[in-house]
């Protein structure tokens, strides 16, 4: 069966070279090759997925070594992959949720004329994805990991015609540059501590290194999995990256590429286990993104970027839990999961929307769009249900886990994280219900457009209608599935480890106070923009809505400190480098030049001259004879 691992990531890769290679004839087919090779590689997955429940729980682990990719001396890296209940769960998760985005991307780009390109770019990226969570070492992890940098320029820029989407791909590719940058210094320092990029060796001999080692190769990790992720400082770039088809949003910010960062903290467990700093830095992390994400996400009026706000916050939950270490790796995990499948089913819900309002974002030119679309008001209704954590519902089980682990943490330390996982749960209750009310309740508020058309709402075609069908079951079930009988932590728990903690209150506690702060956060949003009219023109709003408004000023905070300040820093060092570098360098040319200029008119070519000097030198020296005779 490890024979068919390779094919996994050769099946996307190869829609994606016969797409981009293949030229316009392939135009009108295209999009089924596509589709039906990411199709091919879910169901290699699923396959190997049987056949991995087969087995025992130590026996689990696949491992398909293709030939030897760097031999060199004392430098070894091979092309090999490793299969296991963690790479298991993503493959199943990139390829099925993959799938389905391919097969509603074949209505929602209809009339694009570069639709066969877009599938070409969506195989490259599936491909990457896989390698990234497929590969048994670090270097070819870096490999998939750029692949998907690549894929996800390529996926934001798409529409390059459009300045902004041009603008929101380059500011994507160097956000994401400067977390690429700690994972390439965390890798040579593993190879410089270790001896190898393997994980299986160096996962073992993590115990014979020191411990400030381990926190600096955490710490360069983390900042990694911050690019990636989107989490605070580098998750600038999550907004303006919506300017990419709505299919983009969600497969790079729902189920794909905002969860490796995740996947990379679960996967060097045993480092940040050993980092217990490193470990504490990584929740302070997603704490913050958490809230940060949470507050932007309240006041956007795009309904995209309200659902950028969104996934910030909720792969914030995803980071805090993995840095609680054995208490909530599994738990991480398993909301990366269950968030793949609501979050994806509410992108493509707002891209349904989206497709029958002409393309319009502004959910305040929304209003009453459950009657003109009742699927999508049903199957993005349940994604809300889940998100905000209804009882039942996938949401409901992962959070809560994620909630309880943070108060098990114990200490001073849990009760702070707890609070603020469930002062989120509120938050998240809150934007997540004005977006349902500002988009499906109350009076239509569509306008005509500059060119005098008005919309006409409608439902999306099947192609479209019927993913977010099957999202919306995976949004309902997966939760409960997950949770009866522990499915889920006995199928992680033998890679990730598992610990109960010492939690202070008892879950009973914690699921009734997050159902408090759902129930406020649902009332505060239903008060707010349910009972009122909601004007067309947002208001100006309180200092803190403007500035979440404004990403909490995120971007001119980046303009000041690190675009002026690099300005500045450029300036001086050119300065420095004109009058200090090349100062005393042509300095020196400048005065060993006079002084030959000066000296050369003493060779003026007269003989008189030159017996003058003669005579000059000679008395001279005679004068100098008689003083020291003298003295």
């Amino acid at each position: 069966m490890e024979n068919l691992i390779a094919l996994l990531i050769a099946a996307p890769l190869l829609g994606a070279v016969v797409l981009l290679c293949g030229g316009r004839r392939l135009d009108k087919t295209g999009h089924w090759i596509g589709t039906l090779l990411a199709a091919v590689s879910f169901g290699i997955g699923v396959v190997l997925f049987a056949d991995m429940l087969g087995r025992s729980a130590d026996d689990r682990t696949l491992t398909q070594n293709l030939y030897t990719w760097i031999p060199v001396e004392g430098f070894q890296a091979d092309m090999a992959f490793q299969l296991d209940q963690l790479s298991m769960t993503f493959v199943l998760l990139i390829s099925g949720v993959g799938t389905l985005i391919h097969v509603y991307s074949i209505g929602y780009m209809e009339h694009d004329e570069r639709r066969r390109r877009f599938f070409g770019y969506l195989n490259l990226f599936v491909a990457a994805m896989l390698l990234l969570v497929l590969a048994d070492n670090y270097l070819l992890l870096y490999f998939g990991w750029e692949g998907v940098g690549l894929a996800s320029y390529l996926l934001i820029g798409f529409w390059q015609h459009k300045p902004s989407a041009a603008t929101a791909a380059k500011k994507a590719f160097l956000v994401n540059r400067v977390g690429d940058m700690g994972l390439s210094i965390a890798i040579m320092l593993m190879f410089t501590t270790f001896g190898t990029f393997a994980f299986t060796p160096l996962f073992g001999a993590v115990g014979e290194t020191s411990e400030g080692t381990l926190t600096a190769i955490g710490l360069m990790l983390l900042l990694a999995a911050c690019g990636k992720s989107a989490q605070v400082p580098l998750q600038s770039w999550l907004g303006d990256a919506m300017e990419g088809p709505t299919p983009v949003s969600a497969l790079i910010h729902a189920a794909t590429m905002v969860t490796a960062g995740v996947y990379l903290i679960v996967r060097s467990a045993a480092i940040f286990n050993a980092a217990p700093d490193a470990q504490l830095v990584v929740t302070v992390v997603g704490a913050v993104t958490l809230l940060f994400g949470a507050i932007v996400g309240c006041a956007k009026d795009d309904i995209k970027k309200a659902l950028a706000g969104s996934t910030m916050s909720q792969i914030g939950y995803m980071i805090l839990a993995a840095g609680l270490g054995p208490i909530g790796y599994v738990f991480a995990i398993m909301h990366l999961v269950t968030h793949g499948f609501f979050k994806a089913g509410l992108f493509l819900g707002a891209g349904s929307v989206m497709h029958g309002m002409n393309d319009e974002v502004d959910m305040r030119r929304y209003g009453g769009l459950r009657k003109y679309m009742p699927v999508t008001f049903v199957t993005f209704g349940l994604g809300y249900l889940a998100i905000i954590g209804f009882p039942g519902l996938s949401g409901f089980f992962s959070k809560d886990m994620i909630i309880e682990a943070a108060f098990a943490k114990g200490g001073t330390e849990g009760w702070i994280l707890g609070g603020v996982t469930l002062l989120g749960a509120g938050i998240t209750a809150f934007y997540m219900t004005r977006v349902m009310l500002l988009t499906f309740f109350g009076d239509k508020r569509w306008q005509p457009d500059a060119d005098g058309h008005e919309p006409h709402p409608h439902e999306s075609p099947k192609s479209m209608t019927i993913p977010m069908v099957i999202l919306a079951f995976g949004s309902v079930f997966a939760g409960a599935f997950f949770e009866i009988g522990e499915r889920f932590l006995k199928w992680l728990e033998p890679v990730t480890g598992y610990s109960h903690g010492n939690p202070p209150v008892s879950a009973m506690t914690v699921t009734a106070a997050t159902m408090v702060m759902l129930l406020v956060g649902v009332g505060i949003a239903w008060a707010m923009y349910g009972k009122r009219p909601v004007p067309v023109v947002a208001p100006r709003g309180s200092f803190l809505t403007r500035a979440a408004r404004r990403d909490l000023y995120q971007d001119d905070f980046n303009h000041v400190v690190l675009v002026r300040g690099g300005e500045h820093l450029t300036r001086s060092l050119v300065y420095l480098d004109h009058s200090v570098v090349d100062g005393v360098v042509n300095g020196t040319a400048a005065s060993v030049g006079g002084l030959s200029g000066r000296l050369r008119k003493l060779q003026n070519g007269y003989a008189r001259s030159y017996a003058v000097s003669m005579f000059g030198g000679t008395a001279i020296l005679i004068a100098a004879t008689l003083l020291m005779r003298a003295v």
